[in-house]
């Protein structure tokens, strides 16, 4: 089950690939639910003031929908560089997006302190690879 932060996320990430409004279609792959539940969201997310839908242009996120996205972004890159450079688990990928939506702020933080996050995270994310960019450079030079 997506959360709230993850669809805010994928908005997010969708739009910087797009340089646009997300298509719904692609947050829907993104999050691997069907466009039903991805517009279902959407909706919530728009009566919440987080992001503004036009019927076949997208959705783009207001700025409170930025913050919020980029915390969970930064949230997820903490994750995932937790999963490599602490716990080496070679699917890292999988395992972040299981636990983005059950590790809280108040853990990410916790975790922050065991690794050493760069200070443009989340900037450093690579929408299109979906993966930290630092990663696949320390990835890269360990080759």
């Amino acid at each position: 089950m997506n959360t709230a932060n993850q669809y805010l996320k994928a908005i997010y990430l969708v739009q910087e690939i797009e340089d646009g409004p997300a298509s719904t279609g692609a947050v829907a792959e993104m999050l691997d639910v069907s466009p039903a539940s991805a517009n279902e969201m959407i909706g919530k997310l728009e009566s919440d003031g987080l992001c503004n839908h036009e019927k076949y242009k997208g959705v783009d996120l207001t700025d409170e929908g930025i913050v919020r996205a980029r915390d969970a972004l930064q949230n997820y890159c903490i994750i995932e560089r937790f999963l490599v450079e602490v716990l080496d688990v070679e699917d890292f990928r999988t395992e972040a997006q299981q636990l983005e939506s059950v590790i809280d702020e108040t853990v990410a933080e916790r975790l922050d302190t065991i690794i050493d996050r760069q200070p443009q995270c989340p900037d450093c994310f690579d929408a299109e690879d979906d993966v930290c960019a630092l990663l696949e450079l320390e990835a890269d030079a360990a080759d």
